[in-house]
């Protein structure tokens, strides 16, 4: 029998609700990594893994006569268009954003509800986070707009 009646210590503030499971975004870059080498493989290229985690990169895609870095990004289907960061939160090494424009070639965004690629130029990256269209908005806008087919890795 148990005689000490007072509640057990928990450590939820650490790891939250138990009821609600905690987000591993480490596994969902993982997947999307894997996305990514796979689209890559399958359209030609020669895929290197960087060694650590303390590159701008993730991958660097080789097709014979160049090497191109690589961010891979895992992008929000949001229905009508795709989401995606066009930096990286360094929050623990005492930075707070840093934007991949001129460190990389190409940011690769996975969207697993379409298990599809996407292959962005890093000149068109903007400072915080990019959008693919699938469909026309509903405001009838026609300028400016990157539509998903255009970047999609087959």
């Amino acid at each position: 029998m148990d005689t000490d009646a007072r509640p057990k210590a928990t450590v939820s503030y650490l790891f939250g609700d138990p009821k609600e499971p905690k987000r591993d975004t480490k596994s969902i870059g993982i997947r999307s990594e894997v996305a990514v080498m796979n689209a890559l493989i399958r359209n030609g290229y020669w895929v290197s893994i960087p060694y650590g985690d303390n590159r701008c990169y993730d991958l660097v895609a080789d097709n014979g006569e160049r090497l191109y870095r690589i961010q891979v990004k895992t992008g929000q289907d949001h229905g009508f268009y795709l989401r995606y960061s066009c930096s990286s939160s360094h929050v623990h090494r005492g930075r707070s954003l840093r934007s991949h424009q001129g460190e990389v070639e190409f940011v690769a965004v996975y969207c697993a509800s379409r298990d599809t690629v996407y292959l962005i130029p890093a000149a068109e990256l903007t400072a915080t986070q990019g959008h693919l269209r699938f469909s026309q908005p509903e405001n009838g806008r026609k300028k400016r707009i990157r539509w998903a087919g255009q970047y999609e890795l087959l």
